[in-house]
């Protein structure tokens, strides 16, 4: 799909009707061929664009409306099924187009692997990225069984890439010892648990730096969001992630872009789950965008 081609499906509540006057573009990732455990978000993007339609334009968090950050909601990148390497060269190459235009991209998964190549086409227009990672689990293997392309190994990816010591990430429960200790010996940020009060604490050590922001929407407890492939116990409010996209906004940070993943639909029988990322997306596209 070209960015230029109108989107024939349902968007997101607030669209604009083209992208050249758009300042974001939203677009989707509907890949999940890597999973470990239970499939299915790949439907994640089309069900959050299907849900928006009951959500305000108003921000009362941001008194900001959907309006006054246009954004083009360009569809989901049409991905080849179960090619996991093409697809994420076709990811890469569709975030290079929006970077190239200028705009801001906002994406939607998919498991939490897309965001690799597109943490790899942000550091090519940006050397010194920060990343802000908030989920339940490390992602810091570098294979899964033997295969390295895993959605449990975008983080420790791109700490190879960027650096691990601007690898900052939140909320983490769950992954095996050898993944602790690596990001301890290699000065890779890690908050236990939490999320809101350690990221106040990093936010001003980021200033001025361009970060990309990634949520894998199981950072938050099952209880808030159960629509999704490995739910784990033990997770953070959806007020106080609402609150964390907040302090990020109000920071001195600079957002370069930003997803959100691991929505799946066929888990989330009351779009308990896809109701909140579409209100989570509102707030970092009012937010993150100045």
């Amino acid at each position: 799909m070209r960015f230029d081609e109108a989107y024939s499906g349902k968007v997101f509540i607030g669209s604009h009707p083209t992208w050249e006057d758009a300042k974001v573009i939203l677009y989707g990732m509907p890949m999940d061929w890597t999973v470990s455990y239970r499939p299915g978000s790949r439907f994640g993007p089309n069900r959050i664009r299907e849900v928006s339609i009951g959500l305000e334009e108003y921000s009362p968090y941001l008194d900001r409306e959907l309006h006054e950050v246009p954004f083009f909601d360009a569809g989901d990148i049409p991905l080849p099924f179960g090619n996991a390497q093409k697809s994420l060269d076709l990811i890469e190459e569709y975030v290079d187009s929006i970077l190239e235009k200028g705009k801001f991209p906002l994406g939607m998964g998919g498991e939490h692997l897309v965001s690799w190549p597109v943490f790899r086409a942000m550091y090519k227009k940006y050397p010194d990225l920060a990343i802000i990672h908030m989920d339940a689990h490390t992602d810091l293997r570098e294979e899964y069984e033997g295969e390295p392309l895993s959605h449990s190994t975008p983080i420790r990816k791109v700490a190879g890439l960027i650096g691990p010591e601007n690898v900052f990430s939140f909320g983490i429960r769950s992954g095996m010892k050898e993944e602790f200790e690596w990001a301890k010996e290699a000065g890779m940020h890690i908050s236990k648990f939490e999320v809101l009060e350690p990221l106040k604490q990093v936010l001003p050590k980021l200033k001025g730096r361009p970060v990309y922001v990634t949520i894998d929407i199981d950072v938050l407890d099952p209880a808030h969001a159960p629509g999704t492939g490995t739910v784990d116990a033990g997770g953070i409010t959806s007020k106080e992630l609402l609150a964390s996209i907040h302090a990020i906004a109000g920071s001195d940070v600079k957002v370069v872009g930003a997803d959100l993943v691991e929505v799946a639909p066929v888990y989330d029988h009351s779009d308990q789950t896809a109701n909140t990322a579409s209100k989570l997306l509102r707030e970092m596209l009012l937010g993150f965008v100045k």
